[in-house]
């Protein structure tokens, strides 16, 4: 068992220092693909997140971009993501509290945008994230 993640609940560790075979760090980005801080850092540092790319899948990360306007500007990309890692079911994508740093986001505003990751079996979500969709009672 990988010590990124839990299985059943799906819930992705704290904190992500290496990958194992097939986990992707899912971390939040911005459109221009500065990744200087936070999670994006990391992501560009040790799992191969390219500058100048916001979006998606490069290196063993995948960015979503939470840094351009509200929350609801941020659930495309989610939703996008998600359709992204059904495509890919070989991929364990291990969600890090995006939008919950330097974008200032709380995670009561993030994780509600998650409620239909929780139905993927290869996605695992930050704890704070699954506590808080089983908390609204969402059929996890």
């Amino acid at each position: 068992m990988s010590k990124n993640r839990t299985e059943n609940p799906n819930i992705s560790a704290d904190r992500i220092e290496m990958l194992e075979e097939n986990e992707i760090f899912v971390f939040g980005s911005n459109l221009a693909g500065m990744h200087g801080g936070g999670a994006a850092w990391v992501a560009n540092m040790k799992f191969g997140a390219e500058w100048g790319v916001g979006v998606g899948l490069t290196g063993r990360s995948y960015a979503i971009p939470t840094m351009h306007g509200g929350v609801e500007t941020i659930k495309p990309y989610v939703d996008e993501f998600i359709r992204f890692a059904q495509a890919n079911p070989e991929l364990k994508f291990l969600v890090t509290r995006i939008g919950c740093g330097i974008a200032g986001f709380r995670d009561e505003e993030i994780a509600p945008l998650f409620d239909e990751a929780t139905h993927v079996s290869n996605i695992y979500l930050p704890e704070t994230f699954y506590n808080i969709l089983r908390s609204h009672c969402r059929k996890i």
